[in-house]
């Protein structure tokens, strides 16, 4: 059975797909029949992300080939969105154990609100 999936390529942690029909058998980045466009999750600027030969993919679907999950979101993307350009990218928010990191807490406090509340019970 034939079955349209993604390819992995690219340098490490810097990923890059291309859309094969291969055979289901055949390893994940190993041959293919065909190449029906590429997938770039990293695109910069003015880099194209995604593109695709939706007249090839209409084809191979209609000799009963199978789309993995991904493919298939990937085409209703295209099929809404087109090919276009990649949105910009912008710094990922700063996590609360780095903001904390920089506060300190005065010597004999905890920082713990619940032994400063059993205090003041104890107080009471």
């Amino acid at each position: 059975m034939v079955k349209i999936r993604l390819a992995r390529s690219g340098a490490k942690k810097k990923p890059f797909y291309h859309i094969v029909a291969t055979h289901k058998a055949n390893a994940r980045d190993g041959r293919y029949i065909e190449r029906l466009g590429f997938f770039n999750p990293v695109a910069v600027g003015g880099e194209v992300p995604l593109r695709l030969d939706i007249e090839r993919i209409e084809y191979w679907k209609g000799q009963g080939a199978q789309l993995s999950e991904r493919v298939t979101n990937l085409v209703k993307s295209f099929n809404r969105h087109g090919e276009g350009v990649a949105a910009p990218r912008v710094a990922p928010p700063e996590s609360k154990a780095k903001e904390a990191k920089g506060q300190t807490v005065p010597a004999g406090e905890t920082g713990d609100v619940s032994a400063e509340a059993a205090q003041d019970e104890a107080s009471s």
